[in-house]
């Protein structure tokens, strides 16, 4: 079993030794519609339920654990242990009753850090997942075998923060580049590179829309209106018209961002 260096050990019993093992592929992120803390969340695992996840985070940012990360918990439905020995690890969040707010800065920096660690530990590619079974980072919203009868959990927000703040700082964490790169439009911080499979994703985000807008300032622009946050055909046409600025072509020019054209463009992160 794998156990999380910053995090409170609080071993959910019999399960943490009665659950069959896994092989980590996938990390999904929950919210408990609950303003609970990770010894509250423990005591409901262990007191008034079989179910459980592998992982909480609280409001100010403290991270329980429950249960070792190469043992199934509960909280993913299919994903949970897969017939090649896969699964997916679990993080509930506190939150408001019905999920709607957002992570707070603390529980964000904290899923990053529990991200990285999951990259480190077991190999999970960084990349958002592309089917239910795909090896990556997801929401528990995203795909119906990992609810039973769909979910709304984490929320809009979350969603937008997953999309927008979360997933870009597991990867420049993991890359070397917590902080960004100085400079840019604005003299801020750069965004960093997502990762090829975000904008595969069909995300919407405000770095799409600090994409957009480089771009058009690049004279790169393929849009009739915007740009926007939701990524879009005219956003990949734009892109292309970027690649093919540096110098790129055929393939290498077909408008999904890679990394190098993405340093060269200088997104601002603020």
């Amino acid at each position: 079993m794998a156990w999380y260096p910053n995090a409170r050990k609080l071993e959910v019993q019999p399960e943490s030794d009665a659950q069959p093992a896994i092989r980590p592929t996938q990390l999904i992120l929950h919210s408990l519609a609950a303003p609970w803390t990770g010894q509250r969340t423990y005591e409901y695992w262990r007191d008034s339920t079989n179910l459980e996840s592998h992982f909480f985070v609280g409001f100010d940012g403290d991270v329980a654990q429950y249960i070792g990360t190469q043992t199934r918990a509960d909280a993913n439905m299919h994903a949970n242990r897969r017939s090649d020995g896969s699964g997916a690890v679990s993080v509930e969040s506190a939150s408001n009753l019905n999920h709607s707010d957002p992570w707070t800065d603390a529980q964000i920096n904290a899923l990053i850090g529990i991200g990285v660690w999951m990259w480190r530990t077991h190999g999970v590619p960084l990349r958002i997942c592309r089917s239910w079974d795909d090896p990556g980072f997801g929401l528990h919203k995203m795909f119906p075998q990992w609810s039973d009868g769909g979910t709304a959990c984490p929320g809009t927000a979350r969603t937008a923060q997953f999309y927008d703040r979360i997933f870009p700082g597991i990867v420049a964490a993991a890359n070397g580049n917590s902080g960004g790169s100085s400079g840019g439009s604005g003299g801020g911080t750069l965004a960093p590179f997502p990762g090829a499979d975000f904008f595969k994703s069909n995300p919407r985000s405000p770095v799409i829309t600090a994409m957009g807008k480089r771009l058009v300032a690049e004279g790169c622009s393929a849009y009739s209106s915007g740009p926007g946050p939701q990524w879009t055909d005219a956003d990949r046409q734009s892109y292309a018209k970027w690649q093919r600025k540096l110098g790129y072509s055929g393939s290498d020019a077909d408008g999904w961002p890679g990394a190098t054209s993405w340093a060269k463009l200088r997104v601002p992160n603020d």
